[in-house]
């Protein structure tokens, strides 16, 4: 069996749940027990990194008032977890695979307030989840194409243009996918 942990997964389009239409979902792990992974291109339009720091009591810097909020997915909204570059380390700080690590605690959301944080991040609240066979299933009914995650993919670009262009790294053009899939 072939694991993602450590890939993209890019929605096709069509997708029938509209919570993943056009997704980009960095999966950060994929086990034969499920999966877990977090959209990287869905910003949170109503609550700001700022309004996070101060519901944390968490000083808010000028840096920080710049800093976006993204919707991880679905699962636990509440739950906030830093994707970022390997380059910063704290206490429960999680590598996935060679190039992003994972923080889930208040120290870094402190040090991306003071600009002592990881060069590269994303603060996410919530997560998708895929029970045990779901996300394989998912796979071969062509609802996600696996994409290569690359730091210019996670970290660069605006989040309206990460889809395009996970599906261009791939040499395909996005104009060119069909939202339904063929039977022969």
């Amino acid at each position: 069996m072939s694991f993602f942990s450590g890939q993209c997964l890019v929605s096709m389009p069509g997708a029938t749940d509209e919570r993943f239409d056009k997704a980009v979902v960095y999966i950060c792990a994929h086990t034969t027990e499920g999966a877990m992974g977090l959209v990287v291109n869905r910003r949170v339009e109503d609550f700001s990194f700022p309004a996070l720091l101060s519901q944390l009591d968490i000083t808010v810097s000028d840096y920080a008032k710049t800093v976006p909020v993204y919707a991880g997915g679905p699962v636990e909204q509440a739950r906030g977890f830093v994707l970022h570059s390997p380059d910063y380390t704290g206490k429960t700080t999680l590598p996935v695979g060679t190039q992003t690590s994972l923080t889930v605690t208040t120290e870094i959301l402190r040090d991306i307030s003071a600009g002592t944080g990881p060069k590269d991040f994303l603060v996410i609240l919530g997560y998708a989840g895929w029970d045990a066979g779901q996300l394989e299933k998912e796979i071969k009914e062509n609802a996600w194409l696996p994409v290569k995650a690359t730091p210019e993919i996670l970290f660069g670009g605006n989040a309206e243009e990460k889809w395009s262009a996970a599906i261009k790294s791939l040499g395909i053009d996005p104009l060119q996918l069909a939202s339904v899939q063929g039977k022969a």
